[in-house]
């Protein structure tokens, strides 16, 4: 009798055990929290870019250095006694004549390709380095003009009244400026100027902050070098306005008269051309969208600055179209009286507007993590 007893006793506290501990809150283990999603933008990519330039700086200086001037020597030395006060050619003025300022306006398409490789860190950060290649029609031309005058003038001593008649002409013993001479030099140069960039290459660093997994704001810089192109020509006329010239026994008999008058001679022009590959520093920043799986659009704008260059003109001359030799004025036809040095500076810097497309190929990126489903 005790045994049955026992057993069901033992069987009433097993049933109520399990119902209390049923009524117990459960301990479960907490969910896992989602993986990372995938670096996106690490690994290996390539495309192509479009788009335009346009010059920063587009005046182009031109400075011309006199090499020789004999139609001032010799005026200044041809009658230092009578020459009035406060007159004088001035040594190389037809030089200023040369030198002025053209707006080359720099502009053109630029087309190309690049290739690069980015590293994401954690979710917000990329960093890469990025060459590109492009052939680029960026070029302008301008032109300038320039002016000289300079002046000088002679009154010789009042001699005694006309008493040598030569060919119907009366002469004094007075010099041929005692009613005073003028001599007038006026100088008006022209240049054209042509500079441009024919292609261009950059090597740059590029650091970025995804904005979303997809949209990448960067900023980027580095090496770039180029080759650029230029051109200037110099040319101009010179004139001489010669009035109060007298018939005269002194130096010689003469009738100096003839002389008066205005002379316009052309110069003979200078020119020069230059081509280079110059290397120099690109700095911007740009956009980019990966729209889909291992592509992207990107579009970017860049200041460059491929440094400056000194183009040397030949001479811009000019010679006598006659010959003179006559009271100490002695000039033989195609003798050089002037002769001027122009040099143009031009600056190759400006800023390109592009758009690119790029394949990712993403070799080396971690795979994303897979689940493993229950």
């Amino acid at each position: 009798m005790a045994k049955p007893l026992i057993s069901a006793t033992a069987l009433s506290f097993a049933v109520a055990t399990s119902g209390f501990a049923a009524d117990l809150p459960s301990a479960k283990a907490p969910p896992l929290a989602p993986p990372p999603p995938p670096a996106l933008w690490t690994g290996f990519y390539a495309g192509l870019n479009a788009g335009g330039g346009w010059g920063a700086t587009n005046n182009a200086t031109t400075v011309s250095a006199p090499l020789l001037d004999a139609v001032a020597f010799a005026a200044n030395n041809l009658d230092p006694k009578n020459q009035l006060p406060g007159t004088g050619l001035i040594n190389g003025s037809t030089a200023l004549a040369n030198s002025g300022v053209a707006n080359v306006n720099q502009s053109g398409f630029v087309g190309g390709g690049q290739i690069g490789y980015n590293y994401q860190w954690g979710q917000n950060i990329v960093a890469g380095l990025e060459a590109d290649i492009q052939g680029s029609t960026i070029r302008g031309s301008g032109s300038y003009t320039g002016a000289s005058q300079d002046h000088i003038a002679w009154r010789d001593p009042i001699g005694i009244p006309p008493i040598v008649v030569v060919g119907g002409v009366p002469l004094t013993n007075a010099g041929p400026c005692w009613a005073g001479c003028n001599l007038t030099r006026s100088a008006l140069g022209f240049g054209q100027v042509t500079a441009g960039v024919d292609w261009m290459g950059t090597v740059r660093g590029r650091l970025g902050y995804l904005f979303t997994p997809t949209m990448l704001i960067y900023g980027t810089g580095g090496l770039a070098f180029g080759g650029v192109h230029g051109s200037s020509t110099h040319g101009g006329v010179t004139q001489a306005v010669l009035t109060g010239l007298n018939a005269s026994a002194f130096p010689v008999p003469f009738n100096y008269a003839q002389f008066n008058g205005t002379y316009t001679l052309p110069n003979i022009p200078g020119a020069v051309s230059y081509s280079n590959t110059q290397v120099g520093w690109i700095a911007g920043g740009g956009v980019e969208w990966m729209f889909m799986p291992n592509w992207s659009l990107k579009v970017e704008a860049l200041y460059y600055n491929l440094g400056s260059a000194a183009l040397y003109s030949t001479p811009v001359s000019l010679v006598s179209p006659f010959t003179i030799n006559l009271g100490g004025v002695n000039v033989s036809a195609g003798q050089l009286l002037t002769a001027n040095a122009p040099v143009t500076r031009i600056k190759y810097d400006g800023v390109i507007a592009r758009a690119g497309v790029n394949y990712h190929f993403n070799w080396f990126a971690p795979p994303a993590p897979v689940l493993a489903k229950y």
